[in-house]
């Protein structure tokens, strides 16, 4: 029975593209949040490094999630006709029109106006399906019951916080439901800005792949706290730069509590608030990251030399001998 579906597989990889395909059994989102623009897509597989074939996004212009015998080229093509102004639901039919294996497919596009497209091929291996709602679409296959999907629509659907939360919030509904039939493996979210500067690295609000492990979804959340907490401290060195110090002890702040396990990033509002004056609020900052993590101590007279710490030898000596 395994020959026969190895076989089936190495068959369909010259049958229905140019490139070889990949199986990528999966349940996954993608979504358009209309308050912010924001697109995104998210997902979950018992398949390795999922991240780097199903999900596809760019601002302004949409979302793309290409899975079960999986034709990667579905995400930049689709991208490419959305950004065209094809609405998702057209891009999408225009692709499958020309793919003589659409029955092994399974896609869901979204578009930057919160049009939806999405497809399940008869021969989507059970159980397989899609839903589309409000400016989403779930879909999954080789699930272990047929009630998958429309777990993850509620959930989607009720679910508080920003995109990146809710997508993540119907992943998780998606594995309390039983999820992949086979297991877990391997997750991935990705979240691309309302306001598209035309550069994609700035573009980019939420990108974590999790390659390998044995509780993906979990590690997921975790990565995406601590991704929240960088986000705000880059928005702190950003403030830095240009000198407006209030605005980036507001961020490096956040960025704290956020991930109160990392001693650097309390450093900074550390830092930030002895560069304002606030030395006597700053030195037992100082002290408690020092005795987490030495090394920060031998950082202080290198910032000093950068100019992001006052020549002050008094209040250097200050923060040294916390």
């Amino acid at each position: 029975m395994l020959l026969k579906f190895l076989t089936l597989l190495i068959v369909s990889s010259y049958l229905f593209a140019d490139k070889p395909t990949r199986p990528i059994a999966t349940y996954s989102i993608v979504a358009y949040d209309e308050t912010t623009g924001e697109l995104g897509v998210a997902v979950q597989s018992h398949w390795f490094s999922v991240g780097t074939v199903v999900p596809w996004a760019k601002a302004g212009v949409g979302a793309v999630a290409t899975q079960s015998i999986a034709e990667p080229s579905y995400g930049p093509k689709g991208l490419a006709l959305m950004e065209d102004g094809v609405p998702a639901n057209e891009a999408l039919q225009s692709l499958l029109s020309k793919d003589s294996g659409a029955n092994v497919r399974q896609i869901g596009m979204v578009d930057a106006k919160g049009n939806v497209g999405a497809h399940t091929g008869s021969r989507c291996i059970r159980y397989a399906g899609h839903k589309v709602g409000k400016h989403y679409s779930v879909q999954a296959n080789i699930m272990e019951k047929p009630t998958v999907t429309n777990a993850m629509a509620t959930a989607f659907e009720n679910a508080k916080g920003d995109l990146a939360e809710r997508m993540l919030i119907a992943l998780e509904a998606a594995e309390q439901e039983g999820g992949d039939l086979r297991g877990k493996q391997s997750a991935a979210l990705l979240v691309v800005s309302g306001a598209p500067t035309g550069n994609a690295w700035k573009d980019r609000v939420v990108d974590i792949q999790i390659g390998d492990h044995k509780d993906p979804l979990g590690e997921l959340r975790r990565l995406l706290n601590i991704s929240k907490a960088y986000h705000h401290a880059q928005k702190g060195d950003e403030y830095m730069e240009k000198d407006e110090m209030a605005l980036a002890l507001q961020e490096y702040s956040l960025a704290a509590n956020l991930y109160p396990e990392n001693p650097e990033l309390p450093f900074w509002t550390a830092v930030t608030l002895a560069q304002t004056g606030e030395l006597e609020k700053a030195l037992p900052i100082f002290k408690d990251v020092f005795s987490k993590n030495e090394s920060l101590r031998e950082l202080i007279p290198r910032i000093v030399e950068s100019g992001f710490l006052k020549d002050d030898l008094q209040m250097v000596n200050q923060i040294l001998n916390q």
